[in-house]
């Protein structure tokens, strides 16, 4: 009984410990110099997708026996077992013939987004590439696709984006529900973490470190340049490097999995000099950036960031999803743009490789806006006090321009006077409305700044935002 309490004490100093982990900083100057041009970026496209694409179902999560509300399965009612070779026969029946990654990335080009990240594998542990380590993988015989010659849909995704001049990142999971030295047949799994004590079979999870990095060998190898490495599955990580959130993810004793992320990133990098790796949630040498999901933080943080977030309600394809409105979308991102940030928007593409029709419409719209505010979004960096009222502040990385960004609420005329505070414009400085040709009249009185728009500009139809350059 001592041991146990005495094991507990340990684990929970460790996760307090881990909690406070402040960001640590990179120190090789080309994942720096990369670093610095990701956060010019700022806006990129994520897209999910799997064999669960066909039962319009959360991806992976069904599969996991935890009581969650996202790790329910569809049909209820089905065995556990019965459920899991269901789920993984869906391999036999994926056949994505709309695949079209020249339409996506065009899209994904025309909204101005720079950078994406694909899932090459969930953690349900089918490969979306033709990975060497796995039979379980889209180009697999038994796969209907596998026929097809753009099987090797990461292949032919990552040469479509880049081909339109935008940025690759690899999205992989570093858990495995597939593989036996991850999920060990012999024993059922209980939660999202390994079956097995890692302590007791040490030769079964090398034999898993092994598996990861040469899947993640092969990523970083034969499918061109690769800036960013996306890994998720944040639980996989050293005991010494737990953390009180972490530690809530298990439902059984935690347990030391070290992937080994310094191998990792060494032989990742010498292959992608620069790139960008992040290890997300797990705050330490290997997490060049944080990840935020589905949440926008409340105030700019002291480090790089960027929050993942659904452009409707699902990661993954659900027949008829609800997207949300371009309003909503672009008031994100000033926001999270103001905060410092990037916002990385996802798309899950249907069984069929298409995406619902709505995806096209929403970036197409977003696009339009960018090519008349991009200025006021790329190359920039926060600047206090990022935000007055429903005025949003960015700051060219130079310093030569300041944006103030207004909020239209939809349906909203915008005003004939804009004002805000926080910011004092220099005397006689030139402000533009982005989209209008022409000065407009400004005035400081105290500490609050009022900016007149002309009746021309008046006139014109606006929508979701506009943005003003003060030189």
């Amino acid at each position: 009984m001592k041991k146990i309490i005495l094991a507990a004490c340990m684990l929970a100093a460790l996760g307090a410990q881990a909690q406070n982990e402040p960001y640590v900083k990179e120190t090789d100057p080309l994942v720096l110099r990369k670093l610095d041009e990701w956060q010019d970026w700022k806006f990129g496209l994520m897209m999910h997708w799997g064999t669960y694409s066909q039962w319009g179902v959360v991806e992976s999560w069904s599969i996991c026996p935890e009581d969650e509300g996202w790790t329910q399965r569809k049909p209820a009612g089905i065995p556990y077992y019965e459920y899991v070779q269901k789920y993984e026969a869906l391999a036999k029946t994926f056949n994505p013939v709309k695949f079209d990654p020249a339409k996506w990335a065009a899209a994904a080009k025309r909204a101005g987004m720079k950078y994406m990240v694909f899932t090459t594998k969930h953690h349900d542990g089918f490969n979306m590439f033709d990975t060497k380590q796995s039979d379980y993988k889209i180009t697999s015989p038994n796969v209907p696709f596998s026929k097809d010659p753009r099987a090797d849909v990461t292949k032919e995704t990552f040469n479509a984006f880049r081909k339109e001049g935008i940025h690759i990142g690899a999205y992989f999971s570093k858990p495995d529900w597939h593989v036996d030295s991850y999920w060990w047949s012999y024993f059922p799994p209980k939660d999202r973490n390994p079956s097995y004590e890692i302590a007791k079979y040490p030769e079964r999870w090398k034999s898993f470190q092994d598996f990861t990095y040469k899947q993640i060998e092969e990523l970083m190898t034969g499918y061109g340049k690769v800036d960013i490495l996306w890994l998720d599955g944040g639980w996989v990580r050293p005991l010494s490097m737990q953390t009180k959130e972490s530690l809530s993810w298990s439902k059984t004793p935690p347990q030391d999995q070290d992937i080994n992320m310094a191998g990792i990133t060494a032989m990742a990098r010498k292959n992608q000099p620069g790139l960008i790796v992040v290890d997300r949630s797990v705050h330490g040498p290997f997490e060049n950036y944080r990840t935020p999901e589905q949440s926008i933080p409340d105030k700019p943080l002291d480090y790089p960031w960027e929050t993942c977030m659904t452009m409707a309600g699902s990661w993954s394809y659900v027949p008829n999803d609800q997207y949300k409105p371009v309003n909503k979308i672009l008031h994100n991102l000033v926001d999270i743009v103001a905060k410092g940030g990037n916002y990385l928007l996802n798309v899950g593409p249907g069984p069929d490789g298409a995406w619902h029709d709505e995806a096209y419409r929403k970036l197409d719209s977003i696009g339009a806006w960018m090519n008349t505010n991009g200025e006021a979004i790329y190359g920039t960096r926060y600047i206090a006090p990022y935000k007055n009222g429903k005025v949003c502040f960015t700051q060219k990385k130079d310093g030569s321009a300041i944006y103030a960004i207004y909020l239209l609420d939809a349906g909203e005329q915008l005003p004939s006077v804009i004002s805000f505070a926080g910011i004092s414009p220099k005397k006689g400085a030139k402000m533009e409305l982005l989209g209008y040709k022409g000065k407009l009249s400004w005035k400081q009185e105290g500490e609050n700044v009022d900016i007149r728009l002309p009746g021309a500009a008046l006139k014109r139809q606006w929508a979701d935002a506009v943005a003003i350059r003060i030189q």
